[in-house]
Order: structure tokens, then sequence, then C-alpha cells
């Protein structure tokens, strides 16, 4: 069965290297097998470094997209591709020679119209505070049941899974990704699946390897990205998808209450010390809980990175949720919001 790949990039230049070289290791036959590099205008060195990837190797073939985001260079490389089976890949992912094969063959035994694996976060560089930010974004108390974030023992059905693996006619049964949607365009699509009748499925053998963001400002405005653009999500498909990504826009609008509410009503003080010193009790818990793993100073960083994580998507969503119900004017050309790279 010929698969095709489509690997969305930007100004990727630290990280494509390593992905296309964990490509090239797949186990899966490489003369059913090509990768669609589809960039979005990078000027880092990411392209020269892709075609010099590509004059070496044909199955990797470089395609533009002019408007730079992840949803249209999907759908670029959706349309161009050749395979009875699409794969969804990142390049800031390193993946081991079974993935493709094992993807594909569970897409072809499960019944699931799209499959996917588990991520295992790795921190972008070796100082304490990158691998705090890799810690927090695998960890329950950073990013709650997320399933292909923090592992599970079995296959399970699932609202979403990350580089998923579809079959070519699926898109021609519930369309492309939706171009509006800068990040999340995957738990949109997904919600598209489980609508029409379909399923997905996590994969617990099935692992890829992700960078996380070197630094708290990245991290910071990937979060409040996704927190962003999640409200627009929840409008499109008349729902949220799931109650997790509630609770960070949730304690943020706690703190901003509480600070009102105590400048207006000084006894509000209290309440207001007590969500934070909660909030704080339970961040210094988990980060505790690393140290044996991780060591005192990594732990000592995930206690700042937990609410930078929070805060960010929380505030994110409420600045989202604003710019949907009062001013829309931010969504009119998605292409213009900046993103983490």
């Amino acid at each position: 069965m010929r698969v095709s790949c489509i690997l969305p990039c930007r100004n990727e230049e630290k990280f494509i290297g390593p992905c296309l070289d964990s490509f090239l290791a797949t186990a899966y036959p490489h003369d059913q097998l090509e990768l669609l590099v589809v960039d979005g205008d990078s000027n880092d060195g990411t392209r020269e470094i892709v075609q010099a990837y590509s004059a070496k190797h044909p199955c990797i073939r470089l395609l533009d997209n002019p408007k730079r985001i992840v949803p249209t260079a999907l759908n670029i490389g959706i349309r161009a591709a050749t395979g009875d089976v699409i794969v969804r890949l990142d390049a800031h992912v390193v993946y081991p020679p079974d993935y493709v094969p094992k993807c594909v063959a569970a897409l072809e035994t499960s019944g699931a119209d799209n499959v996917g694996g588990i991520v295992v976060t790795l921190p972008a560089n070796q100082t304490p505070m990158a691998e705090a930010i890799a810690v927090g974004l695998s960890h329950p108390f950073g990013v709650g049941n997320s399933w292909f974030r923090i592992g599970t023992a079995e296959a399970r059905w699932v609202d979403t899974v990350p580089f998923g693996c579809f079959r070519r006619e699926l898109f021609s049964r519930i369309g492309l990704f939706d171009e509006e949607l800068v990040r999340n365009q995957d738990d949109e699509f997904n919600f598209r699946i489980i609508r029409e009748g379909g399923r997905i499925m996590l994969l617990p053998d099935v692992v890829s390897y992700y960078y996380a963001r070197e630094s708290p400002g990245l991290a910071a405005k990937m979060l409040y990205q996704y927190g962003y653009f999640k409200p627009l999500v929840a409008r499109k498909i008349g729902r949220v998808v799931t109650l997790r990504q509630l609770v960070p826009p949730a304690f943020v609008a706690s703190l901003a209450i509480g600070a009102v509410l105590a400048l207006l009503w000084p006894p509000a003080v209290v309440l207001l010390a007590a969500v934070i010193l909660m909030y704080a009790a339970a961040a210094i818990f988990s980060a505790a809980g690393q140290v044996r793993r991780h060591g005192i100073r990594c732990a000592a960083a995930l206690v700042t990175v937990f609410p930078l994580l929070h805060i960010s998507y929380g505030a994110g969503f409420i600045r989202g949720l604003w710019s949907l119900l009062v001013s829309r004017d931010r969504w009119r050309d998605p292409a213009t919001v900046p993103l983490t790279r």
C-alpha cells in the first residue's frame, strides 16, 4: 500500500534534519513511500536543507505553502499526495523506524479512521528550564488527561491523536483541514471524524519523540495560541471537545475576578489567597514528585513552568473568546498570527 507522509514546516532549520533522517530510516518499503515537505516561506536555511535531502532521495519532495500556516500546508500536501494512506508528520519530531509500518497496519486491522501514538516530549536542550518545559508538557498536572501526552498502557478510543494516519478516501468523505484554524486544526478535523460515525485509536506501542520549545517565552506563546483558537473550534463544532480545556481559563478568570473583588472589597483577598495557595501547593507537590527522576534543579524550574503553561493557555482562551464574541477582526486573516518557530 502506497503511503504519503505530509510534513508542514516553516523555519525549522534546527529540527528538520533529524526529522528527515528518522523518516529515511523507516522500515516501510521506500518504493511505496513519499514525503511531501510543505514549506511556508522559510528564511532560515530550512528550504536548502530539504532541497539537499530531496536531491539525494527522490521520495522526498518540497512543496510551497504561500499562506505559511499548518492547515494550508496539510491541504496542499493531501492534494498532491499519490498514496492510498496519508500520514501527518511534524518537523519538531523524530520517528522510530516502526512508526509508519505500525500506523498503517493498525489502520488496516483496527477499523479506525485515524490512528496515532504516544508522544514522548524531549527537552530542546540540556538546561533545567528546557527539561522542565518538556516535563510540564507530559505531566498530568500540566496537561490533564491528554492520553497521547501522558501515555497509556493499552490501545484506546480517544477524541484526538497527534500525527494521524488516515485513508485517503476519508478526506473525500469529510473534507480537508479547516484553514481558519492556525492552531487546533487536528481537534476540529477529528471531531468531524467522530461526528460522521468514525473512530480514532491511540496506540501505546507507537511512539514519536517531540522536541519541546526551548524557552519559557516560546512555550508561553505556543500555549497562548492553542488557547486562543479553542473557542473558534468550539464554535465550529458546536461544543467544547473536552472539559480539561476549560480548567486553565477558569483558573485565570478566578485570579482576575479575585483580584478585582479584593480591590473593591478587601476581605475578598482571603479568597484570592486561598486560590493561589491551593494552586501553589498542587504545583509544588507535582514538581517534588519529579526530583528523583529529573533532579532538584528541574523540579524547581517546574514550579514556575506549570503556572506559565496554565496561565498562557487560559489567557489565550479568554482572549480568543473575546475575539470571537466581541472583536472579530483577528479572525479575518489567520496567516497574520505570528507562530512560535
